[in-house]
């Protein structure tokens, strides 16, 4: 959570020069070279034998969609306040769980729905003049 919050007010301030897609690919980079670094930590290199062709496919959608995420979530923080894009971008856990009940069979209870009711009420709130 900590470093979550972090990582969009740090993310606004590195924009302040550059395009947001100059920034989101700076960014990037260093994900990417830090995700390696952590597989060679700790030794996670032969965990890519167990993956299956439907795995790299799933693994592969889920990177298509983070990047338009992505592209999406800077350009609306080079121009707007972080503080509102950062609220209304945690509506896509709505979406996340629609589609954990649907296509993953995890267990709905009141008290989930009664939090994703909180969050679309929120989102309201802040989009409404």
């Amino acid at each position: 959570m900590i470093f979550a919050g972090l990582t969009s007010v740090i993310a606004k301030a590195g924009l302040k020069n550059v395009a947001s897609d100059t920034g989101l690919a700076v960014r990037t980079s260093f994900v990417f070279v830090l995700i390696w670094l952590n597989i060679f930590a700790f030794n996670n290199t032969t965990d890519f034998s167990n993956l299956s062709k439907r795995d790299i496919l799933l693994l592969g959608i889920s990177g298509l969609t983070t990047t338009i995420s992505w592209i999406f979530y800077y350009r609306a923080i080079k121009i707007g306040n972080v503080s509102e894009i950062a609220l209304i971008d945690k509506g896509s856990i709505i979406i996340t769980l629609v589609l954990a009940f649907i296509f993953l069979n995890e267990q709905f209870t009141w008290k989930i729905a009664g939090g994703g009711l909180l969050i679309i009420a929120g989102i309201l709130i802040l989009t409404l003049k």
